[in-house]
């Protein structure tokens, strides 16, 4: 088994404002990355059809020039073709026009493929109303989760500061892989969605390890922050490898939503080693030494 090494790190070099930076320059950095995403398409992320409604089918790959063929079958420009060698299908979705029914659209579309000898053995369609009714429940599920992390921090901690640096720092790993899915061409779906709450968890996980040591336990404070680092940075690193082996193996596979995934997490694991370690010790040094009164 590979040990990992955690190195000490001394804090004592480094200012209060150059921890914070970093963090800080990635967060505006994303939130303008969303921000023009969202002038740009009037969504914060690249939407999935689960929340824009539309109609996806599975083509048979038979072998006989079907990606050709799926090029001319239609008469309107697929949004994605994408093949998955496992099932030896190719996945071709279409989104609704606002003006469309997502069940003539099916219709419509499997007599074209028809028609181009494309056989069509699974086709799954998402009515505009559906979809907009998804994504509200998906968007209050993660405010919901969000704001209950909150209320929890503040109740353990009772006081503010503390507290607060576990939400900042729990936002901004939110923020960061949104903005990475907009980079990386990441379809916001309802598996992308379990991943933004697994990484709220993961986010919660470090802080209040880091949060304990420093304000619950004995000794002094960098003594207490290269104490939480041994077993926080540990775990975070061992869970990135993970998801990073997930999502290569998922490649491989052809399995989409299982690399998209391990793509996100492993994202979101990142910012959080980075939002801890620096955002959050720099607001509970600033907290111990300076906003604490004696």
């Amino acid at each position: 088994m590979v040990a990992i090494e955690v190195p000490e790190v001394d804090y004592t070099e480094y200012s209060n404002r150059q921890l914070v930076l970093v963090p800080l320059v990635v967060l505006a950095l994303a939130l303008l990355v969303i921000g023009g995403w969202y002038l740009a398409t009037g969504a914060p992320a690249n939407l999935g059809l689960e929340f824009t409604g539309g109609v996806e089918l599975r083509i048979a790959d038979d072998g006989d020039d079907v990606r050709e063929r799926i090029d001319t079958a239609f008469d309107r420009e697929p949004d994605s073709v994408r093949a998955i060698p496992a099932e030896n299908v190719y996945v071709v979705t279409f989104r609704a026009p606002d003006d469309a029914n997502s069940g003539d659209l099916a219709d419509e579309l499997q007599a074209q493929a028809a028609a181009s000898d494309l056989s069509t053995p699974q086709v799954y369609q998402v009515s505009a109303s559906f979809a907009e009714e998804t994504a509200r429940t998906a968007v209050f599920g993660v405010a919901l989760a969000f704001l209950g992390m909150s209320v929890l921090v503040f109740a353990l901690f009772r006081t503010f500061v503390p507290s607060i640096a576990v939400v900042a720092s729990a936002f901004s790993d939110l923020i960061v892989p949104i903005a990475a899915m907009n980079l990386f061409g990441i379809e916001m779906s309802l598996g992308i969605v379990a991943a933004l709450l697994m990484i709220i968890g993961y986010s919660v996980d470090s802080d209040i390890l880091l949060n304990n040591s420093v304000l619950r336990r004995t000794g002094g404070f960098y003594e207490s922050v290269n104490r939480a680092m041994r077993t926080g940075v540990t775990m975070t690193l061992t869970s990135m490898a993970a998801m990073i082996v997930m999502a290569i193996v998922a490649t491989l596979f052809g399995i989409d939503l299982l690399r998209d995934i391990g793509i996100i997490l492993a994202i979101g694991l990142c910012a959080d080693l980075m939002n801890t370690y620096l955002m959050n010790v720099s607001l509970l040094r600033w907290y111990k030494f300076e906003g604490v009164k004696r």
